[in-house]
């Protein structure tokens, strides 16, 4: 019996589906090569904008096409409301928390339910993953939001916060630098709100970099209202932790930030930015940002365009409003028309473009550490400790190596490098 994973949506997701991927091997299931050979296929869904769960209803088309008739399971961000749209068009439709019920409820003939450990799992994140990668390994330590953006469905369809044991978290850390792995990622909706008993994220982040061994530690995403000066300090400090920072601004205007709930100013932010950048004068910084969130007005969004050009970014996620059910911004009038949104996006590309060209061709000249991730031909690609994307030429099989790179060139969104 063989299964096969398509996965929707962020890091977070990747992470699930590792110990999705888990759970059916302990049931005797091995990876199929392709979507044709699987007997079973479990869909990992996103829901944080409509458009993600309009994927899956044409994913549904594309599985009924399938020569052989797999078992589908849809699993990950579900809302209540989707929940009732997709019983139908699925044989098994399971909150993410409850995969470990998947012996259980499958109950393949070569799986006995009475010996499966997975059975008696009380939380999923204990399962331990499968992971994708030999070298870079998702590890969530938190799970849910109690933030309540008005745009956002996380807190419905992940529910409240969950924060995992630091002794757990930390086990499976070492284990993974055993075992050779380069890169961790320290995943929640909101890794700065992490509390376990007396441990918060700073002091878990501390506690991540005394584990011996040569690594790097990431992690997202990060809320500006709990990113606070003892975070500044530990990345400062702390010699595994790279110098690069997503901090979600979503918008630059005050009153708009009040309609999306987000519990900090722009002076709030800029503050933080302006204390971040003084102990790490090198660090790399990204944001997400909603353009046309409703109300949007021009001059508010000229705050945001402002604050762009103000922090000068080296990337940014912007994405265009869309309501999402069940979110208390799907109550307020789209009014914002979608040309006007694409103009605003392309408009904040613009800047991006100029501010990340600028930063990027500062460090032609110097040496870069690099995580190698990828080959294509005599192509290599990885990222750089700021988490740039580099690319340069070698014969060699670097990937999942540690290299020292000369950046010789830059585009806004690249740069190239030599051995």
């Amino acid at each position: 019996m063989k299964y096969h994973i398509i996965i929707f949506g962020c890091q977070m997701n990747i992470s699930d589906a590792e110990r999705v991927a888990s759970v059916l091997e302990t049931m005797k299931y091995k990876e199929a090569k392709n979507i044709n050979e699987a007997d079973i296929i479990a869909i990992v869904m996103c829901s944080v904008r409509q458009s993600a769960v309009d994927r899956i209803f044409g994913l549904i088309e594309k599985l009924k096409k399938l020569d052989k008739k797999p078992t589908t399971v849809l699993t990950g961000c579900i809302l209540k409301k989707d929940r009732k749209k997709f019983i139908e068009k699925f044989d098994y439709v399971l909150d993410i928390k409850d995969i470990k019920k998947m012996p259980q409820i499958l109950k393949p003939t070569s799986y006995k339910v009475s010996d499966g450990t997975h059975c008696k799992i009380d939380n999923y994140l204990d399962i331990a993953p499968k992971y994708s990668s030999k070298f870079s390994a998702n590890v969530p330590i938190m799970t849910g939001c109690n933030n309540f953006c008005s745009y956002c469905v996380v807190p419905y369809s992940r529910q409240r916060e969950i924060s995992r044991p630091a002794e757990e978290i930390i086990s499976e850390i070492k284990k993974l630098v055993r075992k050779g792995y380069k890169e961790i990622w320290l995943l929640g909706q909101n890794v700065n709100s992490y509390k376990n008993g007396k441990i918060n994220f700073p002091k878990l982040l501390k506690m991540a970099n005394n584990i011996p061994g040569n690594f790097w530690i990431r992690f997202t995403s990060s809320h500006p209202k709990d990113f606070n000066n003892e975070v500044i300090n530990t990345m400062a400090i702390g010699e595994k932790i790279t110098p690069y920072l997503n901090l979600p601004i979503q918008s630059g205007d005050d009153k708009i930030l009040k309609a999306m709930n987000r519990h900090y100013t722009v002076k709030d932010y800029k503050n933080k930015i302006k204390a971040l950048r003084k102990k790490i004068p090198d660090i790399c910084l990204s944001t997400d940002i909603i353009v046309g969130f409703p109300g949007e007005t021009k001059k508010q969004f000229e705050n945001t365009a402002k604050l762009f050009r103000d922090i000068k970014y080296d990337m940014a996620y912007i994405n265009k409003y869309s309501a999402r059910a069940e979110t208390a911004a799907s109550k307020l009038k789209d009014n914002v028309s979608i040309i006007e949104k694409k103009r605003r996006e392309k408009l904040l590309t613009k800047i991006l473009k100029q501010t990340a060209l600028e930063k990027n061709k500062k460090i032609i000249g110097k040496t870069v550490e690099v995580l190698v991730d990828s080959k294509k031909d005599k192509r290599l690609f990885g990222r750089t400790k700021e988490y740039k994307n580099i690319e340069f030429n070698s014969d060699k099989n670097l990937i999942g190596k540690f290299i020292k790179l000369k950046v010789i060139d830059a585009t806004p969104w690249k740069i190239k490098g030599k051995l």
